[in-house]
């Protein structure tokens, strides 16, 4: 085959990528059939996979280095994005998971919230500490009344103490970034506590008596919470020195629950006029393995450590093909958007795999939390708070 010949494929083959690569970003996501339950509304396609990043990522169009237009860098999931409205667009910050296992933080962004979602032309550089990052993951993106973006992600390592040959252990804590452009982000230390490794650690985006309130999930090793485990918060007075002062369990696990296992923080809460709302992950344990759904729940404006109204049960789960992908059985969100009319973008990944979005409103989900029925923690408890609705239907009909 001539030089010739292969330059006239490779500009055919680049033309098809491209064809396919902005029929994707293009597509128009449309409401899923059906009523629903009334709170959000699912969106049929997903908002970010895989196939979303940009082609000169994954390929080299150098004839002379890759003659034969092969994917030179493969990505294998886009998940667990924080979320931010920043210049009228919809901004998501992605976990983008490379074939290598390595996952690193890239700005999309949307002008409507639920389709055409692009990715930036690079990714974020995030600067390190004396002691790198091995992995880095889960941002919350969170803008703070100090006129400051944090970003407070998860950052693992290997564990020092491991035995030797031990690859598989690991020490997870809070990285901290923060941002005026979302494009330069300054490295502040990670998160000083006293309780264990910390992941799903979120900033409050308001002072509190003048200090930094950071929601924790403290936790005894990477994986298993042991003792540990719940929503945590704790105070902090300087972000540039970030220890963490009087820190205790706001929101507990509980046995029998969709948070039994364990539980942690997802976004940073939304203010309204009831309270601040809350959107948490819970974890249970089946024999199928671990499942992971989204609960919410409400604490006082002026106490944010008093949580005041909770719904039983689970706010979001797993349905059709969100339960398949590399960890399957997952939800997960840590970006939601507050619109100016009180629309509320949900953003939450399926399986470690891909970005999906739900809407609903202020209105709608303040309603949920506050006039649902709470969890009895017995199954007669469960009867009797149905037979209550059924006597109040009756009642009308």
């Amino acid at each position: 085959m001539s030089t010739t010949k292969i330059n006239i494929d490779l500009k055919q083959i680049k033309i098809e990528l491209d064809k396919q690569f902005n029929a994707l970003i293009q597509t128009k996501n449309e409401p899923q059939e059906g009523i629903g339950n009334g709170i959000y509304t699912r969106y049929k396609n997903p908002v970010l996979t895989a196939a979303h990043t940009p082609l000169e990522w994954r390929f080299d169009f150098n004839p002379n280095t890759n003659p034969l237009l092969l994917e030179r860098i493969a990505i294998n999931a886009t998940f667990n994005a924080g979320a931010i409205k920043w210049n009228d667009k919809y901004i998501l910050v992605a976990r983008v998971e490379g074939a290598d296992r390595k996952s690193f933080f890239a700005v999309a962004e949307s002008p409507n919230g639920i389709d055409n979602f692009k990715f930036w032309d690079k990714p974020c550089v995030i600067p390190q500490t004396e002691e790198p990052d091995t992995n880095v993951y889960d941002m919350r993106l969170i803008a703070h009344e100090d006129g400051w973006v944090y970003g407070i992600f998860c950052t693992e390592r290997k564990d020092p103490s491991s035995p030797k040959g031990d690859t598989s252990t690991a020490i997870a804590n809070a990285g901290i970034v923060r941002t005026k452009d979302l494009i330069n982000w300054e490295r502040l230390p990670d998160l000083i506590s006293n309780t264990g490794q910390q992941r799903n650690v979120v900033l409050h985006p308001e002072f509190v008596n003048g200090k930094y309130a950071m929601y924790t999930r403290p936790q005894d090793g990477f994986i298993d919470v042991g003792n540990g485990g719940g929503i945590g918060l704790g105070f902090v007075e300087d972000m540039t020195n970030p220890i963490v002062q009087e820190e205790k369990i706001i929101y507990g696990k509980q046995y029998h629950t969709v948070y039994e296992l364990k539980n942690g923080l997802g976004p940073a809460p939304i203010k309204t006029e009831k309270g601040w709302l809350h959107l948490a992950h819970g974890v249970r344990n089946t024999a199928a393995g671990l499942r992971y759904t989204l609960y919410m729940f409400m604490t006082d404006l002026n106490d944010i450590a008093k949580v005041t109204h909770a719904p039983a049960g689970h706010f979001m789960a797993p349905e059709g093909i969100e339960r398949i992908g590399d960890v399957s059985n997952v939800l997960f969100s840590n970006g939601w958007i507050e619109d100016k009319d009180g629309t509320v973008y949900i953003y939450y990944a399926s399986s470690d795999t891909r970005m999906h979005v739900a809407v609903s409103s202020v209105d709608k989900l303040v309603d949920y939390v506050v006039n649902s029925p709470e969890d009895t923690f017995t199954s007669a408890g469960s009867v009797n708070t149905i037979i209550k609705q059924v006597n109040k239907n009756k009642e009308i009909s």
